[in-house]
């Protein structure tokens, strides 16, 4: 007969895998990200896949507000939930904004809210004080406009003007998120463009990042074939792609 020891479930390498340390990075934060936004996210998606990982990007319904922007930086998570009830929110708010680091990314987990503004005017003037490059919100916003003006880059689902006051409260801020398939660890580096949002984790950020610039100059390469018009066989075969 098994022991209880030998049946019990073994989670160990799960929770390596979920609940990876924070790492240091060995360059600073601001040239990191510079550095991702002199890239796009299709070739570093490409890269992500040659580490293993094939499921780094946010569902495609997450788009940003003009086709132009494009932001990297460090996550923040905001976690919230469908609830009427207003007591306690504009105060959990306040702690969240103040809690907020410089060069975030925010992203934004709504627990399948398909009907409140969640990020908005105010929000965005609060997190360029704060020194945040972008928002990545799995839900809504409003005062498109004011936010456009404000220079913002804010990638998206819809638009209402719903407020989420009354509609949906803020559940924990800095906490792991699950936005669609993919999980988004505090830390984490999160690059958006015109193709949609990509979830970098920490650990491998300079890795990718590395080889990414080298897949950049590559193609840069691999498109000089082309337009000269060699045989897409000859191109292959002196190791392009397509």
């Amino acid at each position: 007969m098994m022991s209880v020891e030998k049946s019990l479930m073994k989670l160990d390498k799960l929770i390596a895998l979920r609940e990876a340390p924070m790492v240091d990075l060995p360059i600073a934060l601001n040239e990191l990200c510079d550095r991702y936004e002199a890239l796009f996210t299709s070739a570093v998606n490409d890269v992500l896949r040659e580490f293993g990982l094939c499921d780094q990007a946010l569902p495609h319904d997450i788009t940003p507000l003009r086709d132009n922007m494009k932001k990297c930086g460090v996550v923040f998570t905001i976690k919230s939930s469908k609830n009427p009830t207003i007591s306690g929110e504009m105060i959990g708010r306040a702690h969240m904004l103040d809690a907020m680091p410089k060069d975030c990314m925010v992203v934004w987990e709504t627990g399948g809210d398909d009907q409140s503004a969640h990020w908005g005017e105010i929000m965005t003037a609060s997190s360029i004080v704060r020194g945040a490059r972008g928002a990545v919100v799995d839900g809504g916003l409003r005062d498109t406009a004011q936010i456009l003006g404000q220079g913002f880059s804010v990638w998206n689902k819809y638009r209402t003007s719903n407020g989420a006051l009354s509609r949906c409260k803020v559940e924990a801020f800095n906490v792991p998120v699950r936005i669609g398939n993919v999980i988004v660890n505090p830390g984490d580096i999160m690059f958006a463009d015109i193709d949609g949002a990509l979830l970098i984790p920490r650990a491998l950020a300079i890795s990718v990042l590395e080889r990414s610039e080298e897949l950049a100059f590559n193609e840069k390469g691999i498109r000089e074939w082309v337009e000269r018009g060699d045989s897409a066989v000859d191109i292959i075969e002196r190791g392009g792609y397509f």
